[in-house]
């Protein structure tokens, strides 16, 4: 398996091609694209037969093993899974509350919700974190080497990165928040870890400009220590995507892939998720449609709706996960739908920076609307969603959930077709959304029942690149 970058041409003899570990190490290529693979793994429909009703973590080792290239023995990577996906009770091993790892609730006719939430931090990216932690920490052992994870979080990432590299002994790790502007829950879950190797630092900004910084430190990486690297841990690495993609086929294994093609509404902010189904569906998986789901932010929404993908002022939500002006992810659909002419792809990524705006040939922007939908929903109508969600069904919804299950109610999708909304976050999260919708927030699990009494541990910055870096190689315990 080797991986180009979404800014080269595969097949030039300047494209920068690179195996699975260098890809989970490097995070930004050096061309400031980012890594894809050069060709899907290809699953038939017998295949996809075969795998009915294996576990989620025999099934994510079949789907994962591909994307690996052969550079993890399948020994060690089949103990990697098995430990990132442990149903085992006691949460001081980061395992998985629920027997099915990521269950389906039935809330229609032909509509379902996949709950991603049942992990240690009570979120999706617990999927590809869990074992993102534990790959990172493996070749960086093998390899004799240090690295500092840099992250920014506009919520989730955050606590589900701390949780996976908490244990790791090769790794320091700092995480980036917009200071005052996660929820009390989603803060405490990252500050209240006190191990040696976690730092938090609050921004004084919003998530675009943690991000900023980021991808700036990810680029010039001289300001690091000696013999030290930057390691991503958020959706640019190609890593998440990949174990992202086991719960689309989990989902459309369990209604009737590949007999059936499957619908599924995500709700997005940074487009990783969602692109997951669209790598899943490249593998032979039959996804009938991708339902962008956002809110008030909502670039993406505008790009599938009219071909305007232009940076507009941020909006606080009662979604703040998706409170995210400018896509990460997207890049990596761009490049298909170039088709896969990277040299294009740079120019128009250049354009972008410089005027904030983008449009793709109108042949290439139809075609690509024959797989994705999408729909906008601002606070009001989320609110409304979890009231009547749970006034219809009995189920609570996260405010991030909502937008995927009015999505669907927005949309006119063939009601043959099942539809699967990704619940991204459990609701106890967001307690403002569900109040503010009439119903009583959930108490916290038992795990995580003294979190608010916790101590936090923490450090607020202003948004300056200098200082931040400074900070990094003040704290870095290796260096």
């Amino acid at each position: 398996m080797k991986y180009i970058t979404t800014r080269s041409s595969y097949g030039q003899s300047k494209a920068e091609t690179k195996g699975f570990q260098d890809v989970l190490l490097t995070g930004l290529a050096s061309d400031g694209g980012l890594y894809i693979p050069a060709e899907l793994p290809q699953f038939s429909k017998e295949a996809i037969r075969q795998l009915r009703g294996l576990p989620y973590n025999e099934l994510a080792f079949t789907i994962i093993k591909p994307f690996a290239g052969g550079e993890i023995d399948d020994t060690t990577l089949k103990q990697l899974i098995d430990d990132s996906y442990s149903t085992t009770t006691g949460f001081e091993q980061s395992s998985f509350s629920h027997r099915a790892v990521a269950p389906l609730h039935q809330i229609g006719s032909n509509e379902w919700i996949m709950e991603l939430f049942h992990g240690p931090t009570l979120a999706f990216k617990d999927f590809a974190l869990q074992l993102l932690g534990r790959l990172l920490n493996h070749v960086l052992t093998e390899r004799g080497e240090k690295a500092i994870v840099l992250g920014a979080t506009s919520g989730d990432t955050g606590s589900a990165a701390i949780e996976g590299c908490r244990h790791s002994d090769a790794l320091d790790i700092f995480i980036l928040h917009p200071y005052q502007r996660v929820s009390e829950v989603q803060r405490r879950q990252m500050t209240s870890v006190l191990a040696d190797n976690v730092n938090n630092i609050a921004i004084k900004g919003n998530f675009d400009d943690c991000q900023a910084m980021v991808k700036q430190s990810f680029a010039d990486q001289s300001f690091l220590p000696d013999n030290t690297r930057l390691v991503a841990v958020n959706s640019i690495n190609w890593a998440r995507i990949m174990a992202q993609v086991v719960y689309y086929f989990h989902a459309a294994l369990l209604l009737g892939a590949p007999d059936r093609e499957v619908a599924f509404s995500v709700p997005t902010g940074n487009f990783g998720d969602i692109f997951a189904g669209y790598i899943a569906r490249g593998m032979g998986l039959p996804v009938g449609k991708l339902v962008v789901a956002t809110n008030q932010n909502d670039i993406l929404h505008r790009f599938f709706k009219d071909n305007d993908y232009r940076k507009q002022p941020l909006e606080h939500s009662l979604s703040p996960s998706m409170d995210i002006m400018v896509s990460s992810n997207f890049e990596r659909l761009l490049l298909d739908m170039l088709g896969r002419d990277g040299n294009r792809l740079a120019q128009l990524m250049e354009t972008f920076q410089s005027t904030g705006k983008l449009q793709v040939p109108e042949a290439n922007w139809l075609e690509i609307k024959n797989l994705f939908e999408s729909c906008r929903t601002d606070d009001a109508d989320t609110c409304s969603t979890i009231a009547q969600l749970h006034r219809e069904t009995g189920y609570l919804a996260d405010p991030h959930t909502a937008i995927g299950v009015r999505a669907l109610q927005e949309l006119n999708l063939d009601p043959r077709m099942p539809k699967v909304v990704l619940a991204t976050a459990h609701p106890v999260k967001f307690p403002d959304a569900v109040e503010k919708a009439g119903l009583q927030s959930p108490s916290l699990p038992p795990h995580m029942s003294d979190l608010l009494q916790r101590e936090e541990r923490y450090s607020v910055l202003e948004n300056d690149l200098p200082e931040l870096q400074a900070f990094i190689r003040q704290q870095t315990r290796h260096a």
